[in-house]
């Protein structure tokens, strides 16, 4: 019995302990190449029938290549941007960037199969690479300048619509013309709508004067010009004036948030983080501004730039640069240094009386239900001053030169009287900003009891009066009072006293000399005549230089 042949993988099973020959006609299981079940499905992405998958790193770029363009920003960071999508550049790592995204689509191309850390980590720095190889290009934070110099506003919405304003009018864009990058600080902005009334619904929700009112709408207007300077716009008023809420509503036309109020932060890092991920931002009850706060805003709104480690990398460095737009909100405008003082437009909210106080959710929604037409009508005067503005020419430049031009082109366009408030107003900051400071106050009084005074910035400070308690920023010693002189300078300057430092005594030590007197009436013409001899007369390129002769 059992006097059977069986063969197991290719060789003879002996049965009752004798051998016997294997009919070798017979066809094996899995011998031939017909038998079935021998190949494995291949995913997207292998690299042919029956053959290994490649390295999962590679799929990943290789799928990456196929749905992105890579590029590097001016700030040395590197963005994908989809090939059928939105102009909108996604980092390559972190929260909500590249990364995820490619993890998540080689789990849904890839069933049963997950990239590893290493994997992903690997085709990030192959990606980066690739982005190294293009030429940088700018990369906008919610808003840009198009090639032909229109404004394009980024609405923020997945859709990647955007609102492009030229001087012929605005215009809504499924694609924006320009690159922009998005942060976890910004919020969708509501489709703006023509509307007549736009304008009016917002001064119904604001306490504010008319010409407040008007700068306001200049600022506003402004805002969206990515390329001048913009001043920090200052709400000031008592406790009841709802400066907190205006600002946070000025913040919502310009940039919505959903944070658009900030606390203090508390050095330059935590402000450069900051300042990154938003195009428009508020400092919430500013009492005390530190003097490397009102430095870094200051430069803020000149425009700034950061030099900070380059994203995983122990050596290598990134610069960043930005202008941004500023509101704060406070109660004292003597808290602003005379150098910021000089890049605010301060305005002045009237107390609300009981009758007209309204709660914060009806305010909200308000708000919320009006903003399209409010947005609709600010872009409507903004694309009248890119019609004029290449024109206006002022006869006399303020500090922010640029920033006054807008408000004389808002002015003809619409027939207000922005640049003459805007500067009267610029006036009187200044001299609240002096009177919150007891040395420029001393030495206010110092030239208005001598007239003229002459000395070092030793001799200085013992011919001040030291106050009994003295505040932390009067200067301890000549060289910190010499630098306080140069910084209170503009501000001394608005209130008519000179400063000159340019002279030294005539002994053996050459000690650098102060000279604070008052300014003469034709204060203007004068230095208007001494600033023209600053400059010495150049013919332009191409001329004042004879040629030689050809022969």
């Amino acid at each position: 019995m059992n006097e059977v042949n069986t063969q197991m993988n290719g060789s003879t099973r002996p049965v009752n302990g004798r051998a016997r020959p294997v009919n070798r006609t017979t066809a094996g299981v899995n011998t031939s190449g017909g038998t079935v079940n021998t190949r494995r499905p291949v995913a997207p992405g292998g690299d042919r029938e029956g053959g290994k998958q490649p390295p999962a790193a590679a799929r990943i770029v290789a799928m990456a290549r196929e749905a992105y363009r890579f590029v590097m920003s001016t700030d040395g960071r590197p963005y994908a941007v989809a090939l059928d999508g939105p102009n909108v550049a996604v980092p390559l790592r972190g929260k909500a960037g590249l990364r995820q995204r490619l993890a998540r689509r080689f789990a849904d191309a890839y069933p049963g199969e997950v990239a590893s850390q290493s994997a992903l980590a690997d085709s990030m720095t192959v990606l980066e690479g690739i982005a190294e190889d293009n030429d940088p290009v700018p990369v906008n934070l919610r808003v840009g300048r198009a090639p032909d110099g229109a404004i394009v506003v980024d609405l923020g919405s997945t859709d990647g619509r955007a609102v492009v304003v030229s001087s012929i009018g605005w215009q809504i864009v499924d694609r924006s013309p320009v690159l922009f990058r998005r942060s976890g600080a910004m919020a969708p902005m509501p489709v703006p709508v023509l509307d007549g009334d736009g304008l009016a619904k917002l001064h119904a929700l604001l306490n504010m004067d008319e010409s407040a009112f008007h700068q306001l709408v200049a600022w506003l207007v402004a805002a969206w010009i990515p390329d001048i300077p913009h001043p920090a716009i200052v709400c000031k008023g008592e406790q009841g004036t709802g400066k907190s809420k205006a600002a946070q509503m000025f913040i919502n036309l310009v940039d919505p948030s959903p944070a658009a109020k900030r606390s203090q932060p508390r050095d330059e890092k935590a402000w450069s983080r900051q300042a990154f991920s938003s195009w428009a931002l508020c400092l919430d009850n500013v009492s005390t501004i530190p003097p490397w706060l009102s430095d870094t805003l200051c430069k803020a709104v000149t425009g700034d730039g950061v030099v900070d480690r380059a994203l995983y990398t122990d050596d290598d460095v990134v610069v960043l640069t930005f202008k941004r737009v500023l509101a704060m909100t406070t109660i004292d405008a003597g808290a602003l240094a005379g150098d910021l003082a000089e890049r605010v437009l301060m305005l002045d909210l009237q107390l609300i009386d009981s009758e007209h106080r309204r709660s914060e959710e009806e305010l909200d929604a308000t708000f919320e239900a009006v903003r399209p037409a409010v947005l609709g009508a600010l872009f409507d005067v903004l694309a009248c001053v890119l019609a004029v503005l290449p024109g206006v020419r002022l006869e006399s430049m303020p500090r922010m030169a640029d920033f006054a031009r807008v408000l004389a082109a808002v002015d003809q366009t619409q027939g207000w009287n922005t640049l003459a408030d805007y500067l009267a107003t610029s006036a009187n900051v200044a001299t609240d900003a002096m009177e919150g400071d007891l040395f420029a106050m001393a030495i206010a009084h110092l030239v208005e009891q001598a007239g003229t005074w002459q000395g070092t910035a030793g001799q200085l400070l013992e011919a001040l009066p030291t106050p009994l308690v003295r505040p932390p920023n009067w200067p301890k010693d000549a060289t910190r009072a010499s630098g306080r002189v140069k910084r209170l300078a503009p501000l001394l300057r608005s209130i008519g006293v000179m400063v000159d430092d340019t002279q030294r005594s005539r002994d053996r030590h050459r000690h650098r000399l102060l000279t604070l007197s008052r300014a003469p009436a034709d204060d203007e013409s004068a230095s208007a005549a001494e600033q023209a001899s600053l400059w010495p007369e150049v013919a332009p390129p191409g001329h004042g230089r004879t040629p030689p002769e050809q022969s």
